[in-house]
């Protein structure tokens, strides 16, 4: 029974304290006076009474009526029923005013009104919430006071305080106040159930299912919610509300459904909350709520909004849980949903009454939690059953058997206060039960079978819902309310009316209540008799199959390999143990097989006790180990629980009396070291001893079961737990009944079996913590065991702890410091674990003390124990690991360390491990090797099945790029190994964990030496250098006399060299342009600048043989024969005679002005420049470009002569110097000036070489060409002018093609469009489609980009789309001579010249950081550190995040627009970044596209030396191959130019000399400092060290090649490796390849690899590796019993697929060689066999009269002509790439052949034949027409599959003329010359085709031609 109401309060306004803006409200009355013992008097009730603040208005409002709820310090709920009316008083600032005159406050001009109205409320102050019966009960106490009855108020409150209603039970108890009034108050059932009337379904209708749901998980996983309403009623309903949908979880932390405006600091409270603000607030609320961490979620119940801040991540219920839970919601909330489609909807499908509703809502979260929870009980430990139960929740096998331990949502409710309250609670296993207990017991099994099917939900739903309606209404409602209301009088607002609230007579009240109390204390008690019982546990959780499925289809057939092995083990059959081994540890990752290690290990031990041999003990201990290793450190699965005890069974001897077990081979897992699984594990072991000890106390059964499936704790089995849970619930049954004695007995035994089980932990925890080495402080160090805090949330609560931990080790007195500090960490582990176990299972005091005396001494003694072990174990004969394989070394590689035992583990490269199929090759092991050149790996796979393969893994040292520690742990071994990862730039990774045989310092030092190599301190250090020499000593070797006279020349030239530049080189970047402001003296300073290069070489007019000593002249003789002025000689670009005189006429001359490398020390020394600019204007020019690099000239296309230079960018200062700017002071000529004018001129120069420009006949015409491609120059340029615009909008849009400029003029306003095109087009070009191309130009003062450029190229604005005279006219005037590739960021601005002779393109380029980080990412798409299911980390998401492939792009778009303007006769300049990257990359490819020369092997290479080498590509700082280049990092440029020329080869693959191999193998060793090609970064410093010119001179080591060509040379006429048999160019072809990313293809380098002999790019390895394996693989013996198979398997990451399965050209020529050498003939080199073939080919096709072309290639890689779609089989001597010669892309980049000149793409037009045809044979044959017709040529085509000869107009048309059907045909004969045939034609070329309808005359070219055709036929014939 309790009190209705334990306090009555009248509260009013406090006109004495009245502040300035707001009131204050105090307490005028409260009955009784005195506080109730059982219940003091809440504080703070005025704040709660108006929460919005105390205020008097102008009118009367109507009276309100809220609950509020206070909590007070014991947790417990007070309602506050406030019940408030308005009062009328005189107004207080009237009075005010009177006696003061002057009144600050006061506003003057506003009229105050005469009367106020005053708050007063009366509250009513419960522990029980009847919310309606308090409305009632103080609106009955109103009525009385208003409408004056004649009750006294001292009555009713009297009768309300003495009321006494029973809590719970379901009764219904009838009240009245003695006003004639009549209530029924009405109990619940059961008050374990909240009472919600419809507050929950109010709830879902304010804010929807969503919002609730989410609100629901935000309070379960502990977060702040704050309620927002203007209605105080609904904040406390949706708080109830949402209390209400968490049962059966109580919420523990702050609850204020009104929090009062005053306190609204209490947001700001870092603990969860739940609490109600009314809107009036909300500005004040969101200030408080954005200024604190925003962490607070608010729900807006008027707007039915829920906004959740960013930074709060609200984890959701599992996912099936929250989608069943939302469809069941919906369900109940809007039925009519689910057949609002039927086309015969049922007449009413009303939802539920609001009643109904809300408990059909409160229905589906029971059924939520129900599935939750369900089997919690079988989790539960029992830990102490007297004096009263401790019980603990075992959460880690909880989540662990509902698969869940992934599952956010669950951990965080787990381990949240509101579960720690459950347990509490529902934990004890005997009490009263109520509706969730039913549930969970009972009907787990039919939500399982019901949870798919929503309508038997629903049906189970209603039935829930039924029982909470039931708890809260019992009996059919009674309408026997009658309440007075006061009387709505018409006068109600009149002031006169009312009467103030009258003070009470408080004795009267107080009478009332001594009464009651007095009468209670004579009434005999009230017993209830409480029903308590066992409470039951459900179904067990085991038989729950987990969701990710880890039952697997095959588990049977694992788990008998696991049994098999495991008795083949003991059986002591080792040799099949081993083979099954694999097997086994791969199926000990699933669940099933731990499970049955175990239980088979279990059968092993006897007495707790199983002694092994060595080998025995080696094969449970690496079972164990890979059993432990996936178990996360909560044990989710109870596997290490159960392995716990047979670690420290099994053992093997070690000596005399010494044995070392099993434990201390399996230390190193996590779950050790995690103190919740100790205590869920020391719980299990109590729970179990302590039901043994009952059952024996009360004479049961003996506890039989073994201990070690009694320590198997509640994942093993549920009977047992099931004994220990009903045992409690018997004994908390029986204990009133024991008498004193008894229960102290009882108590006194439970507390020691608790202390016995402390000190059998103790122990195990040592012997698990304790490393074997102590010396070693591996596991602790690295959990973090040592510190105090990081574990679990222990609580010491005796200072004992603290105390012992300090002093024990004193008391034992160790001296070892290193093994004490291991000993310090574990005992203090130790020792926390045993205060958190003792402190909760209340073990006394002096036991706890006993303990922590005890530790130490266990700890030490182990300690002592384990040295010993430790010792012995030192000496036990190794185990036996396959013997170490040397490497193949190169000529003059030595190794730096000797090899040190690794295992090889496998990255996420899945083809090597066996994951896609074939054989696990990788974890792999064997040795690592580190020589002066490569890093190798060489080893055997673990794997017995595979472990005669050899597996070798290497790379170049110098490609190194990453190298990262790591740890690793082998599935075989117990440790977890010290590892490195190492990456290189080949495309390679090695991740290895070193061997626990190899000391962690000489890991050390093979990282030190590693380092070491790679980064040299000068690049002399590396191995290119120091190859041949002993690795310790880099001294020269002693050199021939000539090479030393070129040696010491090169060092003359250098110091000359150095003597002229000064300090130019150290100081340049210290330079900074003078300022605008003293611009005029700048003639000044720039005299004495240090840039400025001494006057005497500014002589120009020396001839060089004048200005060079004769010791240089031979220096220059060499400069000479480098490879650059051959090439220039090729193209016609000047010579370099001997007497210097030139004739006049040439264009461009080759300078010498860099000859000593004064002017630019990065570009060549001799340069080629216009005839016209003499060399001291050089000078000046250069200064305006970045490093110096001026523009030269590098290439002329030979048809139209325009040329192609490079150069930097400009200055910062030359760009303003160049394109003069306004600001600038004109005082005087200031060489800004007159540089600028050179560069024009210089320009100008360039443009006027051009014959185009020169010709008389007008500027723009392109007719003085005395070229043969005249006839077709016109017609070609129309041809091509869409196209050259289509690509200029493409490289240059860029991202933006928005209309509109993007530039500011120079002076900074916004630039116009100046139109530059002629007047009478001006109309045509004034609006151009939108897009920003163009150039920088000015009118005057103003620049703009101009938009016209493109389109004007484009000539999209022609309305002639014919092309009519206009358009052509009109292009032809636009068409620049010089357009200037430029960076956009760069080109500010700039003055054009008038006759708009040059454009510029602006180009965004890629600058270098963005190559790097682009190759980072593509390394780790191609070749990933690990492997990964997520979708995100994909090869191809990782490879499109790379934008490597888009960098390609990029480049080859730039450089197909500058072919393209090259051969529409434009000159151009590429003038990019430093003009040493992407220029090199631009220029490069745009000559391999436009001159085949540069296809073929020599070219090729002069090209890289031209334009890489010379031209100064910092080869060695990109490869970052010295120390001072480390921090720059890895930038591969020339490997992206590579790619690009790789793309080209694809898309035409028989332009190309040399093959795709010869790209790898360049890429390979451009880094891997094998050759001194690459190195260095500059020709003058190739000069400076004297590597320049040696390349000639010496040859005393024929086997060290310095130069990759000279080796390529010499590979390439023994093999042909490099060779592309499909080499078939055509004369002066220029190559337009494809450059979208879908065209692009990723480059098989970055992916393949070849682990049998590790990369084959240093052929000689290679090619003895293989000598050796054949010379292995003979066998001593012939064989002659079994045949051998022919067969063999080609595993596509082990062997070499090029070597295996050659394509037919290299095994023809591979037969050849053999047979030769088996006839004893003298071998004859390959090329001349190969040219043999070719010509004999030539010779047939000429007599076919075809172009040799065809037949060659089909000679060669005999390709049927296939459909193209199916892409063509094209072997190279590399790999076999299967390429897809599709043509017909966007039409909009077509690269369209031009007329008359037969392009590539029309031969492989052949490829590209239409379905019908399959040609058996073909040619040209003469035909006579019918009568009177003449002879014409055809081409004819002899069809075997579709039985017909078909001709065509020409070779290339797709529609045949005519068809001769074969069926037709009756005979073949030779035939005769008739009138009009083709003359001087032989008589034998004649013959006749007769058919059943006519004869047709043939003649072929020659008489074997017309046999051959004859033969052809009549073999068609003859087949069908």
């Amino acid at each position: 029974m309790a009190r209705l109401a334990d306090y009555f309060v009248v509260v009013g306004y406090d006109l004495d304290k009245r502040g300035g803006s707001e009131g204050q409200g105090h307490i005028l009355q409260r009955f009784p006076e005195k506080d109730w013992e059982d219940n003091p008097f809440p504080q703070g009730i005025e704040l709660f009474c108006q929460p919005n603040g105390w205020q008097l208005v102008p009118e009367r409002e109507r009276p309100s009526f809220f609950v509020s709820v206070l909590t007070d310090i014991n947790s417990e709920r007070h309602y506050c029923a406030c019940f408030t009316f308005w009062e009328g008083l005189d107004n207080p600032q009237l009075q005010k005013a009177e006696a003061s005159e002057v009144d600050e406050d006061e506003v003057p001009g506003l009229v105050q009104p005469t009367q106020v109205f005053a708050p007063k409320s009366l509250v009513l102050v419960s522990r029980l919430d009847h919310t309606e019966v308090f409305r009632n009960c103080l609106g009955l106490i109103y009525a009385v006071h208003v409408d004056s009855l004649s009750v006294p108020l001292e009555t009713v409150i009297g009768n309300l305080l003495t009321c006494v209603i029973p809590v719970a039970g379901g009764s219904q108890r009838t009240i009245t106040l003695g006003a004639g009034d009549r209530q029924v108050i009405q109990t619940p059932i059961n008050d374990s159930l909240p009472v919600s009337g419809s507050s929950v379904a109010h709830l879902f209708r304010q804010l929807g299912i969503v919002n609730v749901l989410y609100l629901f998980c935000a309070a379960l996983t502990e977060h702040k919610i704050l309620f927002l309403s203007s209605s105080y009623q609904r904040l406390t309903d949706a708080c109830r509300a949402l209390l209400a949908i968490m049962f059966p979880l109580k919420y523990s932390f702050t609850y204020v459904p009104i929090l009062p405006g005053k306190l609204l600091e209490v947001l700001s409270t870092p603990t969860p909350f739940i609490i109600g603000v009314n809107s009036f607030f909300r500005s004040e609320t969101q200030e408080l709520v954005g200024s604190m961490t925003l962490d607070v979620i608010i729900a807006d119940l008027d707007g039915g909004t829920v906004t959740i801040p960013e930074c709060v991540h609200i984890s959701l219920l599992p996912d099936p849980l929250l989608q069943q839970t939302q469809t069941a919601l919906s369900m109940v909330l809007d039925p009519e949903l689910e057949i609002a489609d039927h086309a015969f909807p049922p007449s009413s499908t009303q939802p539920s009454t609001l009643k109904i509703q809300d408990k059909e809502i409160r229905a589906v979260f029971l059924w939520l939690f129900g599935q939750l929870f369900h089997g919690y009980r079988w989790c539960l430990h029992i830990i102490r059953i007297h004096p009263e139960p401790v019980i603990r929740f075992h959460k880690a096998a909880f989540l662990g058997q509902r698969a869940l331990t992934e599952d956010d949502f669950l951990m965080k409710v787990l381990d949240g206060m509101a579960f720690a309250g459950f347990i509490s609670e529902r934990g004890p296993p005997y009490r009263p039960t109520d509706l969730f207990d039913d549930l969970i017991a009972n009907q787990v099994e039919r939500i399982r079978q019901e949870e798919c099917s929503p309508h038997k939900v629903m049906n189970h739903i209603k039935e829930l819902a039924e029982q909470l309606f039931k708890n809260e209404n019992p009996y059919p409602a009674v309408a026997m309310h009658k309440v007075q209301r006061p009387a709505e009088s018409p006068g109600h607002n009149d002031p006169k009316n009312l009467a103030i609230f009258p003070p009470l007579d408080d004795v009267t009240v107080q009478l009332f209540i001594d009464h009651a109390a007095a009468k209670l204390q004579t009434a005999p008690p009230v017993v209830k008799a409480e029903l308590k019982g066992m409470v039951p546990s459900g179904p067990p959780l085991g038989d729950i199959v987990d969701r990710h499925g880890h039952v697997l289809a095959n588990s049977a057939r694992r788990l008998e390999v696991v049994r098999n092995c495991i008795t083949y083990i003991f059986d002591n059959k080792m040799l099949e143990a081993k083979k099954l081994m694999p097997a086994v540890l791969r199926a000990l990752k699933g669940w099933a097989a731990r499970v049955c290690l175990t239980q088979e290990l279990n059968q092993h031990v006897l007495q707790n006790r199983a002694v092994l041999d060595d080998q025995q003990f080696d094969y449970i201990v690496r079972m164990m180990n890979c059993t432990l290793q996936d178990c996360s450190h909560m044990d989710e699965h109870g596997i290490a629980a159960i392995l716990l005890p047979l670690v420290t069974a099994f053992c093997r001897k070690l000596g005399a009396g010494i044995t070392q077990f099993a434990y201390s081979c399996v230390q190193e897992h996590m779950v050790w070291t995690n103190m919740q699984f100790w205590e869920a594990m020391f719980y299990s072991d109590v729970q179990n001893h302590i039901r043994a000890l009952y059952l024996e106390a009360d004479g049961g059964e003996q506890s039989t079961s073994s201990r070690g499936q009694q320590e198997s704790g509640p994942a093993a089995g549920g009977q047992e737990l099931l004994g220990a849970l009903e045992l409690a619930s018997e004994q908390s049954r029986l204990w009133p009944t024991l008498s004193k004695e008894q229960q102290s007995e009882r108590v006194q035994k439970e507390e020691s079996t608790v202390f016995s089980q402390a000190i059998h932990y103790a122990n195990r925890m040592s012997y698990l913590l304790l490393p074997l080495d102590t010396s070693k402080n591996r596991l602790l160090n690295r959990s973090g065991i040592g510190d105090v805090e990081s574990v679990s949330n222990s609580y010491v609560t005796n200072s004992i702890a603290g105390s012992m931990a300090e002093s024990y080790d004193t008391e034992s007195g160790f001296e070892d410091a290193e093994s004490s500090d291991v000993a310090n960490s574990v005992v203090r582990f130790i020792n926390r674990f045993v205060d958190k176990v003792c402190n909760e299972s209340g073990v006394t005091n002096e036991h706890l003390k006993a303990l922590h005396t005890m530790i130490p001494d266990i700890v030490q003694m182990h300690i002592e124990t384990l040295d010993a072990v430790h010792r012995e174990s030192k000496r036990l004969p190794p185990i036996q690991k396959p013997k170490l394989l040397r490497p193949i070394l190169l000529a003059g590689e030595e190794l730096v360390m000797d090899g040190m035992r690794v295992h090889l583990i496998s990255d996420g490269r899945e083809e090597a491990t066996g994951a896609l199929g074939g054989p696990p090759l990788l974890p792999a092991e064997g040795a690592i090797f580190l020589t002066t050149y490569r890093l190798i790996f060489k080893g055997t796979p673990n794997d017995p099945l595979v472990g005669e393969q050899v597996v070798t893994r290497s790379f170049p040292i110098a490609s190194l790029t990453k190298e990262k520690r790591i740890s690793v742990s082998l599935s075989m071994d117990q440790f977890i190994q010290e590892g490195l990862q190492l990456r290189s730039c080949t495309f390679q990774l090695l991740k290895i964990a070193f061997d626990e045989e190899v000391a962690s310092d000489l890991a050390e030092v093979f990282r030190k030496h590693m380092h070491k190599l790679r980064y040299p301190q000068h690049v002399q250090g590396t191995f290119a250098f120091t190859v041949g020499q002993s690795g310790k000593t880099l001294v020269e070797h002693k050199t021939k006399d000539k090479n030393q006279s070129i040696k010491t020349l090169s060092k003359n030239l250098v110091k000359s060299a150095k003597r002229t530049i000064g300090r130019q080189h150290v100081t340049r970047k210290k330079y900074s342009p003078p300022t605008w402001e003293n611009r005029s003296s700048l003639q000044s300073e720039l005299d004495e600048d240090e840039l400025s290069v001494s006057e005497e070489l500014d002589q120009g007019s020396l001839t060089l043989s004048s200005t060079i000593r004769s010791s240089d002249r031979q220096t220059m003789s060499n400069v000479v024969e480098r490879a650059c002025c051959r090439d220039y000689q090729r193209l016609g670009l000047g010579t370099l005679s001997n007497s210097l005189t030139r004739s006049k006429n040439e264009p461009f001359r080759i300078s010498t002005v860099n000859r000593m490398y004064t002017v630019c020390r990065s570009y060549p020394g001799l340069l080629i420049v216009p005839q016209s600019i003499p060399d001291s204007t050089i000078q000046r020019i250069s200064r305006c470009y970045r490093q110096n690099r001026f523009p030269v000239v590098c290439w002329r296309n030979s048809r139209t002569k325009a040329v192609l230079l490079r150069s930097a960018g400009l200055h910062a200062k030359g760009v303003v110097g160049f394109f003069k700017s306004p600001n600038a002071p004109s005082a005087g000529p200031s060489q800004a000036d007159s540089t600028s004018l050179e560069q024009e001129k210089y320009m100008q120069a360039i443009i006027s070489s051009m014959p185009s420009y020169c010709e008389p006949s007008g500027r723009n015409t392109l007719g003085g060409f005395t070229s043969t491609h005249m006839s077709t120059s016109d017609s070609s340029d129309k041809l091509r002018q869409p196209k050259i615009g289509a690509l200029m909008k493409q490289v240059m849009g860029g991202k933006e093609d928005v209309p509109g400029t993007f530039s500011r003029g120079a002076l900074g306003q916004r630039a116009r469009v100046i139109s530059l095109s002629q007047p009478r087009v001006s109309g045509k070009a004034r609006n151009p489609p939108g897009g920003k191309w163009g150039s920088i130009r000015g009118s005057g003062r103003l620049s703009a980009y101009n938009p016209e450029v493109g389109n004007r190229l484009s000539s999209k604005e022609s309305p002639q789309p014919n092309g009519g005279p206009s358009e052509a006219l009109f292009l032809k005037q636009q068409r620049a001579y010089l357009y200037i590739i430029g960076d956009k960021t760069q080109l500010k601005g700039g003055k054009q010249d008038s006759f708009q002779q040059w454009e510029v393109v602006p180009i965004e380029v890629c600058d270098v950081r963005q190559v790097k980080n682009s190759f980072k990412k593509l390394i780790k798409a191609c070749v990933p550190s690990s492997a990964t299911s997520e979708p995100s980390m994909t090869f191809h998401r990782c490879l499109e995040e790379s934008e490597w492939m888009c960098l390609l792009h990029r480049v080859l778009q730039v450089s197909v627009l500058v072919v393209e303007l090259l051969d529409t006769g434009s000159s151009v300049m590429v003038s990019l970044e430093d003009g040493w990257d992407v220029t090199t990359q631009v220029v490069s490819l745009v000559q391999l596209l436009s001159d085949p020369y540069y296809r073929t092997f020599d070219g090729f290479r002069l090209l890289v030396e031209k334009e890489w080498l010379s031209f100064g590509h910092r080869f060695s700082h990109r490869g970052a191959q010295t120390l001072a280049s480390q921090s720059s990092g890895f930038t591969p440029v020339f490997l992206q130019f590579l790619d690009c020329v790789h793309q080209i080869h694809l898309q035409f693959p028989m332009e190309f000399e040399f093959s795709q191999y010869y790209l790898k193998f360049l890429a390979y060793h451009y880094v891997s400092n094998r050759f001194r090609t690459f190195l260095l970064d500059s020709d003058y410093e190739r000069i400076e060290l004297g590597v320049l010119y040696e390349e000639k001179g010496e040859r005393k080591n024929p086997q060290v090649c310095k130069s990759v060509w000279d080796y390529i040379d010499r590979l390439n006429k023994k093999t042909p490796i490099f060779f592309n048999y499909m080499f078939s160019p055509e004369d002066e072809e220029v190559l337009r390849p494809y450059s979208f990313i879908s065209n692009l293809k990723v480059w098989d380098f970055y992916t393949e690899e070849t682990l049998s002999e590790g990369p084959s790019y240093d052929w000689e390895l290679v090619q003895r590796g293989r000598q050796e394996r054949l010379a292995e693989e003979v066998p001593d013996k012939p064989d002659t019993t079994t045949p051998k198979s022919q067969r063999r398997i080609v595993w596509p990451c082990y062997d070499s697929r090029s070597r295996v399965v050659p394509d037919a050209i290299t095994k023809l020529l591979q037969d050849l060689q053999s047979l030769e050498a088996e006839l004893g003939l003298p071998p004859e080199k390959w090329k001349d066999t190969w040219d043999k073939i070719k010509a004999n080919q030539r010779t047939e096709a000429k007599l076919e009269n075809r172009p040799s072309f065809n037949s060659s290639l089909l000679m060669s890689s005999n390709l049927s002509h296939q459909r193209r779609s199916q892409g063509v089989y094209l072997p190279e001597s590399g790999v076999g790439s299967s390429i897809n010669l599709a043509m017909d892309r966007e039409t909009s980049t077509t690269s369209t052949p031009v007329a008359g000149r037969p392009s590539t793409s029309t031969l492989y037009s052949q490829f590209q034949s239409t379905e019908s045809e399959n040609r058996s044979f073909e040619g040209i044959l003469f035909k006579k027409g019918a009568l009177l017709k003449p002879w014409k040529p055809r081409w004819f085509v002899l069809d075997k599959t579709k039985h017909q000869l078909r001709y065509y107009e020409t070779r290339q048309d797709k529609e045949f003329k005519g068809v001769i059907e074969l069926a037709e045909v009756e005979s073949v004969i030779p035939g005769t010359p008739s009138m009009g045939a083709p003359k001087n034609i032989e008589e034998k070329a004649f013959f006749d085709l007769k058919t059943t309808k006519r004869v047709y005359n043939f003649c072929a070219q020659d008489s074997p031609n017309a046999q051959l055709w004859m033969d052809s036929i009549q073999s068609c014939l003859s087949d069908a």
